[in-house]
């Protein structure tokens, strides 16, 4: 019922990606979202050398024999990395589906391409999304203003985003930022996007790495739970707040530097929130979507109620249509 260009692409039954996420993407979470028939993703991010990131695949591998994919990012950062190495592991370990972000993937495409890696490049607006069509990603994922992570300067909302891309390019696009659920789901699709990718969604569940301490407060907070960072040095981000969030916004409203900013924002502290529950310790990307996430899950269930929802909403809808249509 839910069968579009990018399942067919990469080979999985619901057009549903789970975004990588820093710390969290790692074999258990991604092989569950996989065996559940969606596309599970390792973050190439999470590790200290490629060696340690090809274990992390075959340990997946182990759990699952459904598609598994690898989010490998294009930013800068603040420790050298050697991203060739790590595209060559995952080319090596026969990955066959490459979410990027940050700059565009030019120069590894052909590498991918000769390779047979489908490449989904993810971008915060319309204009990017033509550019990497042209250099000829295989999809583009357009995050919008509601995401967690970093949605760009622009402040675009997904349901205006969406369909704006999908009108612009002609290879698929997949949505995300507000989305979690059945209705988020159906809603995307109408869009005119071919997937849904939901990372905050994924954090709630049994099988995402997250401390349970941490678990525990996302089931606390709503959607006027998060804040906007990184604006004055034109990175925006969306994170949880917290005192480290406190932080940054009054650093950067006094006009801190980014040299003076970057240590609040350090990746080892956000994964000291993640891993081991403390919860003031670093800032941590968190979407709006959080406001309807009630309860942890197996990601099984998670996938299931999304896409028996869909059908039911679907159903309602045809319903509806017909009941209308009978009384005129």
């Amino acid at each position: 019922m839910f069968q579009t260009r990018v399942t067919e692409m990469l080979g999985i039954k619901y057009p549903i990606i789970q975004g990588g996420m820093q710390w969290l993407g790692m074999a258990e979470l991604a092989a569950a979202v996989s065996d559940a028939g969606a596309l599970g993703i390792i973050n190439a991010g999470n590790f200290q050398d490629p060696e340690e990131f090809r274990r992390e695949i075959r340990r997946a591998r182990q759990l699952t024999d459904k598609p598994l994919g690898v989010n490998v990012t294009l930013m800068p950062t603040i420790r050298p990395v050697n991203t060739a190495a790590y595209v060559d592991v995952l080319i090596e370990e026969g990955i066959k589906a490459v979410e990027t972000s940050g700059r565009s993937p030019d120069e590894f495409l052909p590498k991918f391409k000769a390779s047979g890696v489908k490449v989904i490049h993810k971008v915060p607006a319309v204009r990017f999304a033509k550019h990497v069509e042209r250099v000829g990603v295989d999809a583009v994922t357009l995050v919008g203003f509601e995401c967690g992570g970093h949605p760009g300067m622009d402040d675009v909302t997904s349901v205006i985003l969406i369909p704006l891309a999908a009108q612009a390019v002609n290879i698929p696009v997949v949505a995300a930022g507000g989305f979690g659920d059945a209705r988020g789901f159906v809603a995307a699709l109408a869009l005119g996007a071919e997937a849904v990718l939901m990372g905050t969604r994924f954090m709630a569940t049994e099988e995402c790495a997250a401390h349970p301490n941490f678990k525990s407060w996302l089931m606390d907070l709503t959607e006027r739970d998060t804040v906007l960072l990184e604006r004055s040095i034109r990175n925006s981000g969306r994170f949880i707040k917290n005192k480290a969030a406190e932080t940054v916004l009054k650093m950067e409203e006094e006009g801190a530097t980014l040299e003076e900013l970057l240590p609040h924002l350090s990746g080892l502290k956000s994964r000291k929130v993640l891993l081991d529950g403390e919860l003031d310790a670093g800032v941590v990307s968190c979407g709006q979507v959080i406001g309807l996430v009630k309860d942890v899950k197996p990601v099984k269930e998670v996938i299931e109620d999304i896409v028996q929802g869909a059908r039911d909403i679907c159903e309602r809808l045809h319903l509806q249509s017909l009941t209308t249509a009978a009384r005129r």
